[in-house]
């Protein structure tokens, strides 16, 4: 059963190891957990239905308040701290759950006949706010696609696949492999979340640099939006006009409810393996990272983690015999303070594998990297989608952890990262709090690369004041961010968290041109109001 107020499966757990806790504790000291509420407790609190009775989707709906519990919030910090304490605010009316395209444009044609307001649900994963309802006077239906979950058809010929937009990430794994093909996308929410939610977040997968972000696999599909059915054909490449599939990539519900998506696949490869190098120092890391994009080695995945998250890495890792043997090993070798961990990926034919290893090794010792084989990638590799749990863990001994992502060119990558780190670093010292802050650059680009900072605080006294604590880190930090030529957001989206950044990012003329999309679409702003425009 999945977590009602976490995240994944409630049979799951990831624990830190005793020298974790010992860790932060001397970090930002020992901390004091909160009191969780009950689901009974949560589920007495929620207010009868608005919706109305309608004969064409009832059977479609459920009005439990179980149900519109488990799908009044994502996985932000702030819906974390909301599921925990019980103080949830808005609630879905009801939760559908279409089993067909015909279906969601029943629901389409009732929300415009009963003037009710729709928010698409993947797989509830969002960090951003995209699926919280906001309180507009309306009746809210959420729609799950989560019944919309298989392969409709695969093209071998032109490698395209055709999957429901409900489909999360390992039921399109098992359901292409069995085939012999992968679709690659791999992000850390890959457990729960969904292709359409990928194409609606314009998302990123761990192992990008072989396979491309979604918005290179999404070869087309269709969308039900309030003005009718939109097909997108599956054309290679096209110079007529814009395309109409980016207008889709990143819409977030606001054009249309995303059904089914058209994707381009790959056969299975033949092999893979995941490699760690350790450098003396980051200016070293950074340089090696970025001329093994630069060379264009054949890597599927890199990931470069700083000094402080590289501590931590190893801290958390339990089996402090063998860390600290790694440890003498590579002091001896010259990484010893302030080392910085990276890990790649290498993934093809033979062939292709060795020469990419070898080329990226070369690269790697030229800027004093030490060699230490696949046994640590082998382990990231396996837990690569179970950090997530990790927050349960901390919250459990009265921590509190969430991320902050962005992208920007290489000429700004210190200055930006360094930045981000000093204002969550001293974000809370006027409460006389300390945070604990770390970064690793996770998908890379010949003009840059992505930023991916973690920060751990002590929960306060009351969740208003951990939520206040979170506030403060969060928008000040997201103020600096887009006005030092970041992204608000590299692989999450923008929902509603993101939304009052996004006028810096775009320009006045942007954000009236997306304006302008979505009120073709959607006139009445019915679809999933106030995320991507606030």
């Amino acid at each position: 059963m999945r977590r009602w107020n976490g995240w994944g499966d409630d049979q799951f757990s990831l624990e830190l190891p005793e020298q974790g806790q010992s860790f932060l504790s001397e970090r930002i000291g020992a901390a004091t957990p909160l009191q969780d509420t009950t689901l009974a407790s949560v589920c007495a609190s929620v207010p009868e239905s608005r919706l109305p009775a309608d004969a064409s989707v009832d059977d479609l709906i459920d009005r439990t308040p179980e149900t519109r519990v488990r799908h009044a919030r994502g996985q932000s910090l702030a819906d974390w701290l909301a599921m925990r304490s019980g103080e949830i605010g808005e609630f879905p009316d009801g939760v559908a759950f279409p089993k067909t395209n015909t279906d969601v444009r029943t629901l389409l044609h009732f929300a415009q006949e009963q003037d009710v307001h729709l928010i698409p649900y993947g797989g509830g994963t969002s960090v951003a706010g995209h699926i919280n309802p906001v309180d507009q006077g309306k009746p809210v239906l959420t729609v799950s696609l989560a019944s919309l979950n298989r392969m409709i058809d695969l093209d071998r010929e032109s490698q395209v696949a055709t999957f429901g937009a409900g489909t999360p990430g390992p039921l399109v794994e098992s359901q292409l492999r069995a085939q012999g093909y992968t679709l690659g996308h791999f992000p850390q929410s890959f457990e729960l979340s969904t292709i359409g939610g990928w194409v609606a977040s314009r998302s990123s997968g761990q192992q990008s640099l072989r396979y491309g972000r979604i918005e290179q696999l999404f070869a087309g599909g269709r969308i039900e939006t309030l003005q009718g059915t939109l097909n997108l054909p599956t054309i290679p490449a096209s110079s007529a006009g814009p395309d109409i599939r980016e207008m889709i990539l990143g819409s977030e519900g606001r054009l249309g409810m995303i059904t089914e998506v058209k994707a381009r696949v790959s056969q299975l490869p033949e092999q893979e393996s995941f490699h760690v190098v350790f450098f003396p120092n980051w200016n070293d890391a950074r340089t090696a990272a970025r001329r093994l994009v630069q060379n264009r080695v054949q890597l599927s995945m890199l990931r470069l983690s700083n000094a402080i998250e590289t501590e931590t890495q190893l801290a958390l890792a339990g089996h402090p015999r063998l860390i600290g043997l790694l440890e003498r090993f590579l002091a001896f070798r010259g990484a010893d303070e302030g080392k910085c961990m990276m890990t790649f990926g290498v993934t093809g034919t033979r062939p292709q594998c060795r020469a990419a290893l070898a080329e990226a090794r070369k690269i790697c010792a030229s800027q004093q990297g030490v060699y230490t084989g696949t046994k640590l990638g082998a382990k990231w590799a396996e837990k690569r989608f179970t950090m997530p749990y990790l927050r349960e863990a901390l919250w459990h001994m009265g921590y509190a952890v969430d991320t902050l992502e962005t992208a920007t060119d290489w000429d700004n990558v210190d200055n930006l990262l360094n930045s981000m780190e000093t204002n969550l670093r001293e974000g809370l010292a006027d409460r006389n709090e300390r945070t604990h802050v770390f970064t690793h650059l996770s998908h890379f680009y010949g003009q840059g690369c992505s930023i991916y900072t973690t920060y751990v605080f002590r929960v306060a006294d009351t969740y208003e004041e951990t939520l206040s604590r979170w506030q403060h880190l969060k928008n000040t930090t997201s103020e600096l961010i887009v006005q030092n030529r970041g992204t608000i957001s590299h692989q999450h989206g923008v929902g509603k968290d993101h939304a009052p950044f996004l006028p810096v990012e775009k320009g006045e003329l942007g954000m009236r041109a997306i304006r302008s999309l979505t009120d073709s679409f959607d006139p009445d702003q019915r679809l999933n109001p106030k995320t991507l425009l606030d």
